[in-house]
């Protein structure tokens, strides 16, 4: 099985296109996760880009926020065929909202899946805070209830919302796991969507869980004969990455952080 690994474009916003997609091929990337404009030479660019660097590309929606849910399903849908015009490898979408019914969020699941009938490409739903997937608990009933419902796994943000490593739901950890598709590889912890350093040794816990979890979405893949996994190494910019305070110096690189996911994870399932 081939594990392909994508940079995210979030906190590179002020580099241009052509010398971060050289430096994220440089690093050894497969590829890039990113949002793309409405501006057609804007998106034409940055496409032309990917394509001089031949780096592969994951579209990621997180914009709408609309919260009267009928414009918020307009916007989605916008957003999400949009998004479809580039014909990426698939594209991970931040669905609908945490105070949302069960039935409003289904519908916006249910268009998705409308989307990528009418445009072939596919869908996943990442699971995270303030999204229908804020919750191990919540997201499993969506995935009992929706046979085909795939997602992409942030598991961090469910160590943050339970404020737990999840050791008293392994059923539903289970049961999303068993309907991955991607990974992005944050690390979380109890009290955050991200531990500042993955790389020290105080956080060795908060990182033996979530590799614990990737390694069962490897296991699966693999026992399924599947021709690819794809891995986001999405620790963030600001304020995910903790600042010092007077200073607002990050205590990290999120660069170097995202490589040595990368690397680690390479490795690991090579």
């Amino acid at each position: 099985m081939e594990i392909l690994f994508f940079c995210p474009r979030w906190g590179q916003e002020a580099v241009d296109w052509d010398t971060f997609l050289h430096t994220v091929k440089q690093a050894g990337y497969n590829g890039v996760e990113a949002s793309l404009p409405y501006d057609e030479k804007e998106k034409d660019l940055i496409l032309n880009s990917l394509g001089k660097h031949d780096l592969q590309f994951i579209a990621q929606h997180y914009e709408t926020s609309e919260r009267d849910f009928d414009q918020h399903y307009k916007q989605f849908e916008k957003r999400l065929r949009n998004l479809a015009t580039a014909n990426p490898l698939f594209i991970n979408s931040q669905t609908g909202k945490d105070y949302y019914s069960f039935e409003q969020n289904k519908q916006l699941i249910d268009l998705a899946s409308a989307v990528t009938e009418n445009t072939g490409v596919k869908i996943l739903h990442e699971t995270h805070r303030g999204k229908f997937s804020f919750a191990a608990h919540i997201t499993a009933a969506y995935l009992e209830k929706i046979g085909d419902l795939r997602i992409t796994l942030d598991i961090s943000h469910w160590c943050n919302t339970a404020e737990s490593f999840l050791h008293d739901q392994p059923e539903a950890v289970d049961l999303a796991i068993s309907r991955t598709d991607h990974i992005h590889s944050r690390v979380g912890y109890p009290e955050g969507p991200q531990i500042s350093d993955p790389r020290a040794p105080e956080w060795k816990e908060a990182l033996d869980f979530h590799l614990q979890c990737w390694d069962k979405v490897v296991a699966k893949k693999r026992s399924e004969n599947a021709a690819r996994l794809t891995v986001t190494s999405e620790f963030g910019a600001p304020p995910y990455l903790p600042l010092l305070p007077y200073t607002k110096q990050p205590v990290v690189s999120q660069w170097d952080v995202n490589v040595f996911m990368m690397d680690l994870l390479r490795e690991r399932y090579a």
